[in-house]
């Protein structure tokens, strides 16, 4: 269900036209779409309920609080990385017992948060993390649930830099070397081995990269089921694909739940899901004002208020997003570079991209952007960062405030060297 859609010529979110917006909170903005998000939990739980599961949402995907607290009251938990994503999943109100903690880099300051807030578990990526835990826990007087992140070796076939699975990657614990690290984490007084979790990449656009690491999952929870841990929780990680091209393929929520129920039904655990990308990003938009246009000899430019601090995915990953007016002209189709303000030849949404002409002023919107977009927002350029604004039927509300240039430097000092 796509709710942003064309109404007399006029892009619309829901009931709400995306000029409207515009014009009260200036450009460029995110704006998301409530029922997308909360239909796309929903699909995804129904998916799922013939098994006893949990959906913790990848809250790195798409952070802000109000977000998380819409999937909150759908029922959903969270997947962090960070002591800052635990404290938003707190301010959101979602229950700690659905929280699950993954992340290679752990600090212990943020493991001592994570263990006084009661949070269901920690997805372990190292032995050293093991033993850091375990201090930890012994400090503070708690028993940390875990579950070891294993890494399968599964090539999850997307891009370099998401693939997390491989055993070249920094991510998780050899499958070669599992047994053992839990048999390790058996002999710690303030570890308790509650569960088995992965995550092999994301913007996985095929099942069979789950199937195959389920498959070898399996394999590795009847070595502990032989020797006796008391495993109550798989989790399964994120990873699931979504279309930016209209001539992509990529497997659906649906095709993706009847692959794995039939590998997971007979377990006699909670199995955990962390969707970032298939819940969150086709509910979101970027809308950016042109600002100039201009012609070399060899391409055309449209350079729009938006830039690569505001949406750093086509330059990080090469991404593609469709790029669309908000107002439809009727104009002839021409190809151009539609690139951003900020001094980097990277900043830019699309080279050579086919697009209906258009003029000083008017707004595009770049879409699918409901993740990965502003949660990798910076202030590179010293650009203040956008607002963002969710869409509930005819109405729109503010969920972030536009950045001023004050919020640049709040926090900064003039240092008084005093040097002679």
């Amino acid at each position: 269900m796509n709710l942003f859609c064309y109404k007399n010529k006029k892009l619309y979110c829901e009931e709400v036209s995306l000029e409207e917006i515009a014009r009260e909170t200036g450009t460029p903005f995110y704006v998301y779409s409530h029922r997308m998000l909360k239909e796309a939990f929903r699909s995804f739980a129904s998916s799922f309920a013939e098994i006893d599961h949990m959906i913790c949402f990848a809250v790195k995907s798409c952070p802000n609080i109000a977000i998380l607290k819409l999937f909150g009251e759908e029922g959903g938990g969270a997947d962090i990385v960070s002591g800052g994503e635990l404290y938003r999943v707190l301010q959101a109100g979602i229950d700690p017992r659905k929280v699950v903690y993954s992340g290679v880099g752990k600090r212990v300051d943020e493991i001592e948060f994570a263990l006084e807030t009661a949070i269901l578990m920690f997805n372990v990526e190292s032995c050293e993390e093991l033993d850091m835990i375990n201090t930890c826990g012994k400090r503070l007087g708690k028993k940390a649930g875990i579950a070891l992140r294993i890494n399968p070796d599964i090539n999850p076939h997307t891009h370099r830099h998401i693939t997390t699975g491989l055993k070249e990657s920094k991510f998780g614990i050899s499958i070669n070397q599992g047994i053992e690290a839990y048999r390790y984490a058996k002999t710690m007084d303030h570890i308790d081995v509650i569960g088995i979790s992965c995550h092999i990449g994301s913007q996985i656009r095929s099942v069979t990269p789950f199937v195959d690491t389920v498959k070898r999952l399996k394999n590795l929870l009847a070595q502990l089921k032989a020797e006796r841990f008391a495993i109550r929780y798989l989790d399964l990680g994120g990873g699931l694909g979504i279309t930016y091209r209209d001539d992509e393929a990529a497997s659906s929520i649906a095709e993706y739940a009847g692959a794995v129920r039939t590998l997971v039904e007979e377990l006699p655990y909670t199995i955990i899901f962390e969707p970032g990308r298939s819940l969150s990003g086709h509910a979101g938009t970027l809308v950016s004002q042109v600002l100039y246009r201009k012609s070399t000899e060899e391409k055309n430019f449209i350079l729009i208020d938006a830039g690569m601090n505001d949406l750093i995915r086509p330059t990080l990953y090469d991404a593609y997003h469709r790029i669309v007016p908000v107002s439809e002209n009727g104009e002839k189709k021409i190809l151009a570079d539609i690139a951003g303000p900020v001094c980097e030849t990277g900043d830019c949404f699309a080279h050579g991209r086919e697009i209906e002409d258009v003029s000083q002023n008017d707004l595009l919107a770049v879409m699918s952007a409901g993740a990965y977009g502003f949660s990798m927002a910076s202030h590179y350029n010293s650009r203040p960062k956008i607002p963002e604004i969710l869409v509930c039927n005819d109405k729109f509300y503010t969920i972030r405030q536009r950045e001023t240039y004050a919020d640049l430097i709040r926090g900064e000092e003039i240092a008084n060297l005093n040097i002679e």
